[in-house]
């Protein structure tokens, strides 16, 4: 399967432009956060690597910016937008002090 695009490959994807199966939004943007914290603590399969690694500066560096999203945004989020966030943090934050432990990272 080929892809022919006719626009400047630098430019922003237009609204119109996106698929409708994967809507962007606050949710979207929060999920694709965790999920790179989560790459970063080794919480995803990595085939190409037989044992799990972990770089845990950089996924407290994404919990940190999950965190000053949460401040910024106080008070202009949905409850469901909110509840997603702080879930999200607890979460990422209790397996981040797991796997430190883990590892002596103390």
């Amino acid at each position: 399967m080929s892809c022919k695009c006719d626009h400047d490959q630098t430019s922003a994807v237009a609204p119109e432009d996106s698929d409708p199966d994967f809507p962007i939004d606050f949710n979207t943007f929060i999920l694709s956060l965790s999920s790179s914290a989560a790459f970063h603590l080794g919480l995803t399969p990595r085939p190409d690597v037989a044992n799990c690694c972990t770089n845990l500066p950089m996924a407290q560096q994404t919990i940190d910016i999950l965190r000053l999203l949460q401040e910024k945004t106080k008070n202009n989020l949905t409850g469901e937008e909110e509840r997603l966030l702080e879930d999200i943090i607890d979460s990422l934050q209790q397996k981040y002090e797991n796997i430190k432990k883990q590892c002596g990272c103390l």
